[in-house]
């Protein structure tokens, strides 16, 4: 379902997304009773990897090879999120998710899946997503990139056995003992582990020996990329990406379909926030009364008329994720029962973002034995 545009801003370029994906979020949610996931039938080990792609490169690249070179007879997946193309801290993506899973293939992905709806859900439903994707693909091995430091190779361990590591407030706990493995935090990518080991443990998959940890290589900065896209300046950060990426992006950039990071449906988050309910507003994802009704005390006296004013009310200490998460949110204002049903059910559909060949294709049907499946 790939959109067909002549020319078009980057605003009708984002709105005809989000209207496609507002479309194909309602579409698996009324097709959510419809499951028919069967036992694997394939006997080609099945490598899957969760990453985002904003862009993909040299450390994403690094993961995927060290996986393949381990498990030379396999087939990999790539799962790239997904409706609404806004991340799990809420922000929108550099390029679509079809152009995402186009570079992927083109680097060695052999098959990319559509993930979850991340930005608007908390990082609790859409690693609980991830999971069932994972269980649904009948994953062999699961390659993640960790940043490494002293303590960090126990929790990895445990992990490799098949224990559930739950990361609570300044302390993590291997799930199966009870024990404190560490009384600190963890940095995001070692916190996606271990958050993902619990949610893989929640719904009872076995992943005793499917983690293939890959050491995050240096001299990859996604900060230095994200602004030398914004300044068309991707010669200075050329070695930091593969050459198929760079070249990909550069074609985006000239058909004006990127870069997408900076952009939001502003005239639609406005329009929802000055005339949602007190109901309709407490009732949608990660809102509760509290925060509805600061929206609608502002109302009483004046209107919304820019981004702005909307973080304004947010509530003073919030994270700038939770502020993301809620603008994205208030794009896509869909009710917190109707996300919990839909976790629920999760996925309703495998859609393939891109695939290598049709061959590869025909070995990945046979591997996951699921009727449905579709072609993006």
């Amino acid at each position: 379902m790939k959109l067909i545009f002549d020319i078009m801003s980057l605003k009708d370029f984002i709105k005809s997304i989000n209207l496609r994906d507002t479309g194909l979020f309602w579409k698996d949610y009324e097709a959510r009773d419809e499951n028919n996931y069967k036992k694997s039938e394939g006997d080609i080990n099945l490598i899957a990897d969760f990453t985002e792609y904003s862009p993909l490169h040299n450390g994403h690249f690094h993961c995927m090879k060290t996986a393949v070179s381990k498990v030379p007879n396999s087939i990999f997946v790539a799962i790239v999120p997904g409706l609404f193309e806004r991340s799990g801290r809420g922000l929108p993506y550099i390029l679509s998710r079809d152009v995402r899973a186009e570079i992927a293939v083109s680097v060695g992905a052999d098959i990319v899946v559509e993930g979850p709806p991340m930005g608007i859900m908390g990082s609790g439903q859409y690693s609980l997503c991830l999971a069932r994707m994972f269980q649904v693909l009948s994953t062999d091995f699961i390659p993640r990139g960790y940043k490494p430091f002293d303590g960090f190779d126990n929790i990895l361990d445990r992990i490799t056995m098949g224990h559930g590591i739950a990361p609570k407030p300044y302390k993590i706990v291997d799930m199966d003992t009870g024990e404190i493995l560490l009384e600190d935090k963890l940095e995001e990518d070692n916190y996606v582990i271990v958050s993902f080991s619990k949610s893989l443990k929640k719904i009872g998959f076995d992943f005793k020996d499917k983690f293939i940890f890959v050491k995050r290589i240096e001299g990859v900065s996604g900060s230095l990329i994200r602004e030398s896209i914004v300044n068309n300046s991707l010669e200075d950060v050329k070695s930091m990406m593969p050459p198929e990426t760079i070249s990909i992006l550069k074609r985006e950039i000239n058909k004006n379909r990127a870069p997408l990071h900076n952009l939001r449906l502003d005239e639609k988050i406005i329009d929802n926030v000055n005339n949602l309910s007190f109901k309709e507003l407490s009732n949608l994802n990660f809102f509760n009364d509290e925060l509805a009704n600061k929206f609608i005390e502002f109302r009483k006296n004046n209107s919304f008329k820019s981004i702005d004013d909307v973080l304004n009310i947010l509530p003073y200490g919030f994270s700038t994720n939770f502020n993301a998460r809620v603008l994205s949110i208030l794009e896509n204002p869909i009710e917190k029962e109707v996300i919990s049903e839909y976790i629920k059910h999760y996925p309703s559909v495998i859609r393939i973002l891109d695939y290598k060949n049709e061959d590869v294709l025909d070995l990945f049907k046979r591997k996951i034995n699921n009727e449905n499946i579709s072609l993006f």
